[in-house]
């Protein structure tokens, strides 16, 4: 939606679409950057957990109501691709949709994830090695994720899913777009010894989902570590590797900066992404 389209309408109507977001952070982060921007936007949040399979629903009743989009989340990130009628080059890559938006009556998913964690990790650990990363979890989250970390130079990435399927098919799509790389798919990994970081992609850790997505106890003092998790943002894992002298990053850059993305293609607007920043510490 251009600006001057925006420009137009009394409000901008969004929202997200998941199962457990009743703690979701989203319609602060966009509804208060709208505010400070002079335009009006709505975000409703669309729970599903008693529902799952009313995701076309949704998706028809927005079209109908005049929705300019969407954000979407677990554990629809992939399950929506079959609804859309088109994909941005970042979303048919990574193989999973965050966000989609309505243009020229068609739904084109696009996937912010992935520049949201990248940036993220870039500001909180700018010097973090890459030599080899152990990633936790292989589905939409992961698959963004796992596209940040070689974009940004990762030699090895080794990704620990329990759906080793799902893990197979994640690094073989990943091979095509870094063939320089040694990617791995395992469903248990016992030893990170050698490892330069570790990442947690998968939902271990949120609210409704306690615990860790490994044993801790595997961590050591040289590992950098990083969850997407961000309610609660303090989460077990990031508490551990803390007390072990692990450098961290939690999940709250990734949230406001794949955000600020989705905002802008929303509303046509540019993003203040060190505003957003500021105004979520506040919330």
């Amino acid at each position: 939606m251009t600006q001057e389209n925006i420009l137009r309408v009394a409000s901008v109507l969004t929202g997200l679409v998941g199962c457990e977001i009743g703690a979701s952070r989203s319609p602060q982060i966009h509804e208060r950057e709208a505010d400070a921007q002079g335009i009006r936007l709505v975000y409703k949040l669309f729970d599903l957990t008693d529902t799952p399979d009313r995701l076309a629903d949704i998706l028809d009743a927005a079209a109908l109501l005049g929705f300019a989009g969407l954000n979407v989340t677990h554990p629809f990130k992939q399950q929506v691709l079959p609804l859309l009628d088109a994909l941005s080059e970042d979303a048919r890559r990574i193989g999973a949709v965050n966000t989609v938006v309505r243009e020229g009556g068609r739904w084109v998913g696009h996937n912010t994830d992935g520049i949201g964690f990248g940036d993220s990790l870039k500001r909180g650990l700018p010097a973090a090695e890459l030599t080899k990363v152990v990633q936790f979890g292989a589905g939409g989250a992961g698959s963004a994720t796992a596209d940040a970390l070689l974009a940004l130079g990762a030699r090895e990435l080794v990704l620990v899913e329990r759906d080793l399927a799902r893990g197979e098919t994640l690094a073989e799509r990943l091979r095509q777009s870094f063939p320089n790389a040694v990617i791995s798919a395992v469903e248990t990994l016992e030893r990170l010894d050698d490892a330069s970081g570790v990442v947690n992609a998968s939902p271990i850790g949120m609210y409704g989902h306690e615990g860790t997505p490994f044993d801790p106890r595997l961590l050591r003092g040289h590992h950098w570590v990083a969850d997407v998790v961000y309610f609660p943002r303090d989460t077990e894992l990031l508490r551990i590797a803390r007390a072990t002298g692990c450098p961290i990053v939690d999940g709250s850059g990734m949230v406001v900066l794949q955000a600020a993305r989705a905002f802008e293609l929303f509303t046509g607007r540019q993003a203040d992404r060190a505003r957003m920043l500021t105004e979520f510490e506040r919330v």
